[in-house]
């Protein structure tokens, strides 16, 4: 009973069923045996119901409204349920009847519902109908608010309804024509404003941009400036730029235009569609692609590349024009090659605009192409950026060959230098005989200084500046600014020169095209082979045939070395004594040749090695011309040209202090000047070679210069030559000894280079050095030629005179030699006052009375007697020399006394004579009192026999040893004493 029990208090704790409750209580007092047991649970029963019961009474008691508010709404639901089916039998009911009415009214129903069908599909027509009749007025609302795609969309959608479900309205043909006609011609619409922003819109930022920096430069000031500004800064070009840069395209915070997808692209009726360029011309070809016109597209983009580009130059050759004209400029200025180079960057500016916004196009066309549903109707070949720069690259060839004048160089150069483009397997040569230009038609008359010209002109002018105010380009003004060639207008004259003011920013241009091309594709730029081709084939050849006939004009002559420069020409390069003109064209020509190396860096060893070629010429020139032309005379160089080309003895004259006296600075030769015994013992010296070498002979007329012409000749080309080499020195000191190689060339061709270049400048050196070198030479024969001139004229004075003469007025005139000595000296002193400069002069003509006093005093040996008569008469040349020597020197010249004095002491006898040494002291050597002496025994009677003139010798030899003792003791004496 107990397990009974606890199996029922189990399943009581378990089962929360009522009845499941109920059926184990049931089940337990039914099984159990024991009735006190079932008495027990049935109590315990009992009081659990009433327990309940209870718990029931107080929940009832606590809740009695909520209980109220359940039953009501109990019994409310129950009401509306049993209403709702009420009135769901009501309707099946209704249903079934209208079922039976409607099945017996089948045939009436289906046709009414088919007339209703009818009436509406009618009604959508009429809509749609009177919506068609709007569109050509709406397109033309849209195509002048340039609105292209919205009406594009309207447009298409109306052809198809046209053409498909108002196909069969008779009354839309005329319609259905007009429009069919506009969808045809549509494409041509939005082609044409896909090219005005390609090349128009794109370049007017270009212009806009320089218009503002112009202004900013001028200070926003209107009319025309006292000093011209160029249309474009060049003076501050910058680096390579990336040439397909869209980034003028975009905005900042915005993404790039080629990574926006078309779809996303809308067009908004309430905003200027041209506000952006690159988005309108997305639009444009959404459009196009809509019209199907994709491949018309791109045939019309690459068929009108070419003509546009060539339209950019002639609308920015005007532009450069009227600016120029705006500035005061005229074409007839000596800079109007600068107006080139700013034709030249402004193309470029608009060629890289242009060639961005092909990119943008590019961008746009490849999401068409590459889309799934261009992909199902055939492949469509798209053009690439390396057209576009092919195209570029073509129009500015064509525009430097006008500008170049290439067809003139090609006529101005030899026969075999010139080519023949068909025969040439290049496609360089070929493109240039594809584009060969025709020649253009002349006119038989011109009406351009006519009054209906004049207003034409002016009439065209003012619609130019429309044009321009309306594509956003420059105004401007004059067509008096171009230069007329044929059909084609310049802005400068054409030239081949022209290369040098454009070379580096063309250069530049082409860096940034290899750049954008790659390294792989760098070597077929087509502009930079053109710029090779016509600078090594053209370009250096004319220089070269220019300068040679320059050079050919001043150097094939009789006689170059007498051909001097203008007056004006000295002026303007501001020396002081005149130059062979020979030597001015050439050192103009070499100037040029300079420049020219820094205007094309890049070929700088070309034009250096023109620049040696020429000097090599030209020095070989003024060889010819000073050996065979002045200084030989019968296969025979003339004496001073001898000792100067002698190389032991122009050594020997240079190492003279006179000499280096002329060559040092002025301030140190004039302090050495005022020493007496520094100039004396230079003289001194070099009389001492020079009576040495010709105290003894005499010397014909072949072997001196007597054309005093020829003196001139020399002084000229002496100074012509030390100016040359002092200018050769400036230039080629100024030139860096490495040279700036093009990217990408190969190393070993870098070094070759440098190494060619090096060896270059070391022959440019040593030719300036040759020149200063002849030079000097040239100065050295003029020094010893002065010399020679008085050996030419006194020794035979000395030699062949007769001076044992009795006193007659006759005989007491001037030696006639000495008369030809003066007259030679004083023509040659007008040659050099006007040929060489002072301290030159000075060293052609100082020491030059020491020379003659050696000279003459040496030539008491060789008189064979002299009376005083004839000493009085040498003593007047003597004085008649030193008289011109003064006035050309303006000094004393006491070496002249020095040489009268020793002939006045031939007035005593030989005892008198040996007296005069002993009271005076020695003033002369041993061998001039020697001389005297002699010249004594032989000009007076009874002067004794042989051994007393022995023993007068060896007493004068006695008497120079004691004199010498006692100038000996006394200078010891003196230096004891400090």
């Amino acid at each position: 009973m107990a397990a009974d029990t606890g199996r029922y208090r189990s399943a009581m704790s378990k089962s929360k069923d009522p009845s499941g409750l109920l059926i184990s209580v049931i089940r337990t007092l039914s099984s159990s045996d024991d009735v006190q047991d079932r008495e027990t649970e049935k109590g315990r029963l009992e009081e659990a119901y009433e327990k309940c019961d209870h718990d029931l009474d107080e929940q009832i008691v606590q809740h009695y409204t909520e209980l109220t508010t359940a039953i009501r709404t109990y019994q409310s639901i129950t009401e509306r349920i049993t209403n709702s089916r009420n009135k769901i039998k009501q309707v099946k009911e209704n249903l079934l009847s209208c079922k039976m009415l409607l099945h017996c009214k089948r045939d009436e129903l289906r046709k009414l519902w088919i007339e209703g069908i009818e009436h509406k599909h009618v009604l959508n027509l009429l809509d749609e109908i009177e919506n068609i009749k709007q569109v050509p007025q709406k397109l033309e609302n849209c195509m002048s608010s340039k609105h292209y795609l919205h009406a594009t969309d309207m447009l298409v959608s109306a052809v198809e309804s046209l053409e498909g479900p108002l196909l069969q309205v008779e009354g839309l043909s005329d319609l259905r024509l007009e429009l069919h006609s506009k969808k045809l011609n549509m494409h041509l619409v939005l082609i044409d404003e896909l090219h005005r922003h390609l090349y128009i819109k794109s370049t007017s930022r270009v212009g806009n941009k320089n218009k503002e920096k112009e202004k900013a430069r001028t200070g926003g000031s209107s009319g025309k400036e006292t000093s011209p500004n160029p249309l474009i800064d060049v003076s501050n070009l910058s680096t390579p730029r990336k040439f397909m840069d869209t980034s003028q395209y975009t905005t900042p915070g915005t993404p790039a235009i080629r990574e926006i997808s078309l779809q996303e692209m809308k067009e908004d009726l309430d905003v200027d569609p041209e506000e952006n360029s690159a988005m309108f011309m997305g639009i444009l070809i959404k459009g196009l692609a809509k019209l199907k016109k994709i491949p018309e597209t791109i045939k019309a983009i690459i068929e009108g590349l070419e003509p546009q580009l060539k339209q950019i130059v002639k609308r920015s050759t005007t532009q450069i024009a009227d600016h120029s004209y705006q500035r005061g400029e005229s074409v007839s200025q000596e800079n109007q090659p600068r107006l080139l180079l700013e034709l030249l960057e402004l193309l470029f500016d608009k060629f890289h605009a242009v060639a961005a916004a092909h990119n943008v196009v590019l961008g746009h066309l490849q999401q068409i192409v590459g889309s799934p549903t261009r992909s199902q109707e055939g492949v469509i070949k798209l053009y690439d950026t390396a057209d576009v720069s092919a195209k570029i690259q073509t129009v500015l060839q064509v525009l430097l060959m006008d500008y170049l004048d290439v067809k003139n160089t090609r006529s101005a150069t030899e026969p075999a230098a010139q080519l023949t483009y068909h025969s040439s397997g290049s496609d360089f040569a070929a493109f240039f005989a594809k584009k060969k230009p025709q020649r253009p038609k002349q006119s038989l008359f011109k009406f351009e200084s006519s009054s209906h010209a004049i207003s034409m002109s002016a009439y065209l002018r003012e619609q130019r500046r429309e044009l321009y105010s309306k594509s956003g380009e420059l105004q401007g003004g004059a067509d008096d600014n171009l230069i007329e060639g044929g059909e084609t207008k310049f802005v400068c004259k054409p030239g081949a020169r022209n290369i040098t003011v454009i070379f580096h920013p063309l250069l530049r241009f082409i860096q940034e095209i290899e750049q954008n091309m790659g390294p792989g594709q760098a070597k077929q730029c087509q502009l930079r082979t053109f710029l090779t081709y016509y600078i090594n084939d053209y370009f250096l050849n004319q220089v070269r045939t220019e300068i040679n006939k320059e050079i050919e004009a001043v150097t094939k002559v009789s006689d170059p070395l007498k051909i001097l420069a203008s007056a004006d020409t000295m002026k303007v390069l501001g020396v002081q004594r005149p130059l062979l003109q020979s030597t001015v064209i050439v050192e103009k020509s070499i100037q040029d040749l300079m420049n020219l190396m820094h205007d094309l860096s890049a070929y700088s060893n070309q034009f250096l090695e023109m620049v040696c070629d020429k000097l090599k010429e030209y020095k070989q020139i003024c060889n010819t011309a000073y050996s065979r032309g002045i200084v030989q005379s019968e296969e025979k160089l003339t004496i001073s040209a001898s000792w100067a080309k002698d190389e032991d003895i122009s050594r020997l004259l240079q190492s003279l202090p006179n000499w280096a006296s002329m060559a040092q600075p002025r301030q140190l030769r004039q302090k050495r000047e005022d020493e007496e015994d520094f100039t004396r013992a230079a003289f001194a010296k070099e009389s001492e070679v020079l009576t040495g070498n010709l105290g003894d002979k005499l010397i014909p007329q072949n072997e001196i210069l007597r054309d005093v012409s020829d003196l001139k000749a020399l002084a000229n080309l002496h100074e012509s030559l030390e100016w040359l080499a002092g200018r050769l020195m400036g230039f080629f000191s100024s030139l860096p000894t490495t040279q700036t190689m093009s990217p990408g060339s190969d190393a070993q061709v870098n070094a070759e280079h440098m190494r060619s270049r090096e060896q270059i400048l070391q022959t440019l050196n040593d030719l300036a050095r040759a020149f200063q070198e002849m030079a000097d030479r040239c100065l050295l024969v003029l020094h010893l030629e002065v010399r020679v001139h008085c050996f030419h004229y006194l020794i035979p004075l000395a030699k062949q005179g007769n001076y044992a003469i009795v006193a007659n007025v006759e005989s007491m005139d001037y030696d006639p030699l000495v008369v030809k000595l003066n007259k030679d000296i004083s023509a040659i002193e007008e040659v050099m006052s006007a040929g060489l400069q002072q301290h030159k002069f000075q060293y052609i003509f100082e020491g030059l009375g020491h020379l003659i006093s050696c000279i003459l005093i040496n030539g008491a040996q060789y008189f064979k007697r002299i009376s005083e008569s004839g000493i009085k008469k040498m003593c007047r040349n003597i004085f008649v020399l030193q008289q011109n020597l003064t006035n050309i020197t303006m000094s004393r010249e006491a070496d002249l006394d020095f040489a009268r004095q020793y002939y006045e002491m031939l007035y005593n006898t030989a005892d008198e004579l040996l007296n005069l040494v002993v009271d005076q002291g020695v003033k002369y050597t041993e061998l001039e009192y020697i001389n005297a002496l002699s010249l004594l025994h032989r000009s007076q009677t009874g002067v004794g026999d042989q051994t007393v003139q022995n023993t007068r010798l060896q007493r004068l030899k006695e008497i120079i040893c004691e004199q010498a003792a006692i100038k000996q003791a006394t200078k010891d004496k003196k230096i004891t004493t400090v």
